[in-house]
């Protein structure tokens, strides 16, 4: 035990440590090398750095300097050319490999829906991490290739049901970007197939023969949150804080709620990611609602040092069965590292505090470590079983 950590706190670092995480929201690592422009444009979600900036200059640039740059070989707080340079001495492959291996993840719930081409998929991120990877499909990308191979918007509805009843025979979730797409302030109710029909051909009159489609109509967009209900999978919800594409207003989960009542019927768990800023209204939903979980994941990266207020305020109000980890990371595996370090470390310092103050017992700290890092997540999406 390191001797300037009080025993709780040094006694819950060991625990930690030692749990294999399920990050049960995350994408692949990069499959090559990056200059600094590049890193630097994948450790933000804003959609480029200004010549006159440096990402390094931000919370999650002096995470990755402190905590990523010795599993490199390098000192903490190494500058930013050094640890670039270091970085594409190794390769990407190398990177890769020791920063995965050492996050600490037994098992990855990977969302492979978002530029797939530039980062690994299932088998990739496997075999570089030693962990285990089960699939999380998004829901807009099954529909998006559907649109690419119907003709009128008749056709449509059934396409759809097949195609994401095919994409989703060995998944263990579903995935939503609605919050980009529209927002979260859409008509809950499930759409007619003649409302889909008559929304499909608009989208494929639009879209036109030369042109990639992109959902975002909104009768589209919850119809299939609806076909996903019916696949009777957990369903991921991107809440909150994101890149350029977000109108943040319109991502609160409380705009959910009436979505969130007309699904509670059909015993289908929906699992709000991220959240920041708006964890503790997440919070309360996972509270109030029995088929609602939340986590804090993109938001803990991007918080840095700051990250351990973000990871206490998730441990608020919800019950903590409700309550679970993910890193969100895509790109760089640094992001898959530092969101394992820093929420091991920011629920250290949360139930460390409580243990030593007699609020809780150390057993208890434990318990509810392991709930939120790993039994949750194997509970909701039944990973025992698959």
């Amino acid at each position: 035990m390191s001797p300037e950590l009080p025993l709780s706190a040094a006694s819950l670092t060991e625990a930690l440590a030692a749990l294999p995480l399920v990050d049960h929201h995350v994408h692949g690592a990069s499959r090559d090398d990056v200059d600094r422009a590049g890193l630097e444009r994948m450790l933000t979600e804003a959609d480029d750095v200004p010549e006159w900036m440096t990402q390094f200059d931000s919370q999650i640039g002096l995470a990755v300097r402190r905590w990523c740059a010795p599993v490199l070989d390098l000192p903490p707080h190494a500058d930013p050319d050094a640890y670039l340079a270091r970085r594409l001495d190794l390769g990407a492959a190398e990177v890769n490999r020791r920063l995965l291996r050492q996050a600490g993840i037994g098992h990855y719930l990977l969302e492979t829906g978002y530029k797939g081409e530039e980062i690994l998929g299932v088998e990739g991120m496997a075999e570089v991490s030693g962990s285990r990877i089960d699939e999380v499909v998004r829901l807009e990308q099954v529909m998006e290739q559907v649109a690419r191979e119907t003709r009128t918007g008749a056709e449509f509805p059934d396409r759809f049901r097949r195609a994401l009843a095919d994409r989703t025979a060995g998944a263990v979730g579903l995935k939503s970007i609605v919050a980009y797409r529209y927002g979260f302030h859409f008509d809950p109710r499930r759409p007619t197939d003649a409302e889909v029909a008559a929304a499909a051909d608009r989208w494929l009159e639009e879209t036109g023969a030369n042109r990639e489609p992109r959902v975002s109509d909104p009768v589209l967009l919850r119809f299939g949150l609806w076909c996903g209900v019916d696949r009777r999978l957990p369903i991921q919800l991107h809440t909150g804080y994101g890149d350029a594409d977000v109108q943040l207003h319109r991502c609160d989960p409380l705009l959910l709620t009436d979505f969130i009542r007309a699904v509670q019927p059909h015993a289908v768990d929906l699992l709000l990611l991220h959240c920041y800023p708006y964890q503790r209204n997440a919070g309360y939903l996972a509270q109030v609602f029995p088929h609602v979980y939340f986590d804090v994941g993109l938001g803990v990266n991007y918080t840095g040092v700051r990250s351990d207020a973000v990871v206490a305020e998730s441990l608020e109000l919800a019950p903590f069965s409700k309550v679970l980890f993910s890193s969100d990371a895509w790109g760089p595996p640094e992001l898959h590292y530092l969101g394992a370090l820093l929420w091991r470390r920011g629920m250290v310092r949360a139930l460390g505090s409580w243990v030593d103050a007699g609020e809780w017992a150390f057993e208890d700290a434990v318990r509810v470590a392991r709930m939120i890092g790993r039994d949750n997540a194997r509970r909701v999406y039944r990973l025992d079983e698959a």
